[in-house]
């Protein structure tokens, strides 16, 4: 399939419909490790039905939408990789929904020929009920295989930059072997994070995790530690991927707090590699 700046800036897809209900929510959950100490009463509220409402973590908002869109611009679409995520809440994501989604490219930042394409993606998301704006998603992917064809559009904002001190904050939490296969239940199937012959197709020694559960378990270390637990604290969480997780590693997340503005980094310790960086969390007020 041809590939051209002009056919990758055109995709969109406009007023989407997608529903979710408890079960997404409280999968979700589970899936980032929330609810391992079966007698935390700060966590059962985001995995059984005892907190009414039950409490949604913000990063949900990553796997509620779907889009084909990419798959059809003539990009090569096994060799994409997700670079960053950014996410806005408008207001604090409910348990059940029905959302209605636009998702569009507003930028391509070409790299050259052999360094392939920056393609930036939006996703704007409202609630069917009310037609009021409920979260907005920006993924900045790399298109390792399709460089050359020129830049166009706008690119996303510079990264944040994390502070040059010591951090507040700590919290060290573990994965476990079969993460990655339960994180999948949320809609991402790419077999590379649970085919092994696919990892090794593709440079890995066994399945990764996904990247963006190690951005919900970046979001659950900062819920813990710092919002305790305040689940509409959350008004803004962003992040760029640099290495990848594989399950059953462990993943401490630095914090530093500088009034709202919560800025984080996630190490692997078992390989001393940063897998999430220039991480920033905007609190909202209490």
């Amino acid at each position: 399939m041809a590939i051209s700046l002009e056919r990758i800036l055109a995709t969109r897809s406009e007023a989407v419909r997608f529903a979710y209900g408890e079960r997404e929510s409280l999968l979700y959950s589970l899936s980032i490790g929330l609810g391992e100490n079966p007698l935390d009463e700060r966590e059962l509220e985001f995995v059984t039905e005892d907190a009414r409402p039950l409490r949604t973590v913000a990063t949900m908002a990553t796997v509620l939408t779907q889009f084909a869109a990419l798959r059809t611009s003539g990009i090569d679409y096994t060799r994409l990789l997700h670079a960053e995520q950014r996410l806005a809440l408008h207001r604090p994501l409910p348990p059940s929904a029905e959302i209605l989604a636009d998702f569009a490219i507003t930028g391509v930042a070409d790299k050259g020929p052999q360094k392939g394409l920056l393609v930036y993606a939006e996703t704007r998301a409202r609630t069917a009920s009310d037609d009021q704006p409920l979260f907005t998603s920006q993924a900045t992917i790399m298109a390792r295989n399709d460089g050359g064809i020129g830049s166009g559009g706008s690119t996303g904002p510079a990264v944040h930059l994390i502070p040059n001190r010591a951090p507040d904050r700590t919290m060290m939490l573990g994965t476990h072997p079969n993460q990655a296969l339960l994180y999948r239940l949320n809609g991402d199937r790419n077999p590379l994070h649970s085919n092994p012959a696919v990892a090794a197709l593709a440079g890995f020694p066994r399945p990764i995790l996904h990247g963006l559960c190690t951005y919900g378990i970046a979001c659950r270390a900062v819920l813990a530690s710092v919002c305790e637990y305040g689940h509409t604290r959350i008004g803004r969480f962003d992040a760029r991927f640099s290495a990848p997780v594989y399950p059953g590693e462990s993943i401490v997340t630095d914090i530093w707090i500088d009034g709202s503005t919560v800025s984080f980094r996630c190490r692997v310790p078992e390989r001393d590699v940063v897998a999430l960086n220039n991480g920033v969390c905007v609190l909202l007020p209490l």
